[in-house]
């Protein structure tokens, strides 16, 4: 015969007892329909009415019970659970989630998880399990967001530069155009040191350091300034001059509108910078510097 625990109104639980045993306290008034019953071999807790072997004593009126007699099995009014405070915490660290980039996303997951196993614990002493479950949904939900904006936010960006032809074109420009005056004055120098130390004369400047160019007339061309075969001209007042002889911060190669073998001073020097609000020269000594308009009163023209 199976045997039955019952829950009383003040928490504690009662039996095992039999079948007999129960009907006998329906009749007494001690059980009632909602009155919390476990069948033995089981873990869940049923009100009696489920029990259908029990229906025919609940349909029957109860007996009286001896004065002072009280009923210690009949369910009282039921307390309210108590919310989890936890349960709580993740619901409300899941939505600011979605305002604050998901930092609290995380703590939201793991409040949220916490809650959940404590309230399965507390044998229906706690609530809030919807919560806990929503409040883990959301941190979830706005860890994931966070997640998947780290991995296309820079593809994105990527993409956006990809998205422009030449995204540093203007600074390319400006470093090409300071490498080829750079290799054009070093190959001046290297000139010198062939020919008893003199540079080439003005007016041959171009095919004189031909050679020690290896050829490549591209460095004669500002990128600045497609189209002429030489974009830089030769200050006129070094011609054939002895390299020890002069000041070594004088001007020697300068950007120009464009001639083969041009040279001159400052008078062919352009009028508008072609790198952003400077321009560039090479001195005597090989350096090449970027200067503003209000220094190109500053060079040094005479040797």
């Amino acid at each position: 015969m199976a045997n039955y625990k019952i829950r009383g109104a003040d928490q504690k639980e009662y039996g095992p007892i039999n079948a007999e045993r129960l009907r006998q306290w329906i009749g007494e008034g001690r059980l009632n329909a909602q009155s919390q019953i476990q069948a033995e071999g089981t873990s869940e807790w049923r009100p009696l009415s489920s029990f259908t072997e029990f229906a025919d004593a609940l349909a029957a009126p109860p007996q009286r019970l001896a004065a002072g007699a009280i009923p210690p099995m009949m369910p009282t009014t039921r307390t309210p659970l108590k919310n989890s405070g936890l349960a709580v915490t993740s619901l409300v660290m899941g939505i600011l989630g979605f305002f604050t980039c998901g930092i609290t996303a995380i703590p939201g997951v793991i409040l949220g998880i916490v809650a959940l196993n404590k309230i399965r614990k507390s044998d229906g002493q706690l609530g809030g399990k919807v919560m806990a479950i929503v409040g883990l949904c959301l941190s979830a939900a706005s860890l994931i967001m966070l997640i998947l904006a780290g991995l296309l936010l820079p593809a994105v960006a990527r993409a956006k530069r990809n998205a422009q032809p030449f995204p540093n074109w203007g600074q390319s420009q400006t470093i090409h155009c300071v490498n080829n005056l750079k290799q054009l004055g070093l190959a001046v120098r290297l000139y010198a040191n062939d020919n008893k130390d003199q540079f080439p004369l003005a007016a041959k400047w171009c095919d004189a350091i031909q050679t020690d160019v290896g050829g490549n007339t591209t460095i004669f061309q500002c990128p600045g300034a497609p189209g002429p075969r030489c974009t830089y001209a030769f200050n006129a007042k070094i011609s054939g001059m002895d390299v020890g002889k002069i000041n070594l911060n004088t001007v020697m190669i300068f950007e120009t509108q464009g001639g083969w073998n041009l040279n001159g001073g400052a008078e062919l020097m352009i009028r508008k910078p072609r790198h952003g609000n400077r321009f560039t020269v090479c001195l005597a000594d090989g350096s090449v510097q970027q200067i503003t308009a209000s220094q190109l009163s500053e060079l040094n023209w005479e040797p």
